[in-house]
């Protein structure tokens, strides 16, 4: 891994910042460290990275205003929340400020490696993926700006927001298991809530509309307890 994958860790208590950050550097991460929150946005402004860990009971700001602030900045880097809350009404809020990925205290080293793994792959994927505007499911072709699906044999179904918006979600980020909270968060921007049902209805009706045999679904897929998830391999 290039040393050009920087990683900020924002964290008060020292024996766990230097847990972390020396996991991470075994990793093969650059680790930039803070132990508040106004140091935090300093370093984040001198500096690119493609993480920031963020502890949410920060000195000076807490970890939602910093993310928030970073928000304002930088809508594309990753963010994620390491803390000892874990109401749901937390976990919404973080999501809200634009946090990716929350991980409660106490965590297992191993799996936050995992997801800081996912997370920065996912930054620099994000690149590549920014300037999607069309996409080929077997034979049909989903045009992302006009709504539209369009057929190989020319007939076009048209798609609501709502259908393009959750599809691009689930290609940018395919092959990964995408959690409810990330799609409430980026389809619906929390105006309404969906009941999982009506998310399910959505992928029964990418089902409809791409697999080859729904019972037996190659493209879209629901995880039991997780999400969704969509698989192809080009």
């Amino acid at each position: 891994m290039s040393a050009k994958q920087r990683i900020l860790l924002v964290e008060d208590e020292e024996h766990l910042l230097e847990a972390i950050k020396l996991n991470l550097e075994l990793e093969g991460y650059k680790v930039s460290t803070a132990t508040d929150g106004k140091k935090a946005l300093r370093i984040f402004k001198e500096e690119r990275f493609n993480l920031v860990i963020l502890d949410v009971m920060l000195p000076e700001i807490d970890g939602f205003q910093v993310a928030e602030t970073i928000r304002l900045e930088n809508s594309e880097v990753p963010i994620m929340f390491l803390t000892a809350k874990n109401t749901s009404e937390d976990r919404v809020t973080g999501l809200k400020k634009g946090a990716d990925d929350y991980l409660t205290k106490p965590f297992n080293l191993e799996e936050l490696i995992l997801r800081v793994n996912n997370l920065v792959k996912r930054s620099l994927k994000g690149d590549e993926l920014k300037e999607l505007n069309s996409y080929r499911i077997g034979d049909k072709t989903i045009y992302f700006n006009s709504f539209e699906l369009k057929n190989d044999d020319g007939t076009i179904t048209p798609l609501t927001k709502k259908e393009t918006m959750l599809l691009k979600l689930l290609i940018e980020r395919r092959n990964e298991a995408v959690s409810r909270e990330q799609i409430l968060e980026t389809v619906w921007n929390y105006d309404v809530y969906p009941s999982t049902r009506t998310i399910d209805n959505f992928i029964l009706t990418f089902r409809k509309y791409f697999e080859p045999d729904q019972k037996n679904p190659v493209y879209f897929h629901s995880i039991r307890g997780v999400g969704y998830k969509f698989t192809d391999n080009h």
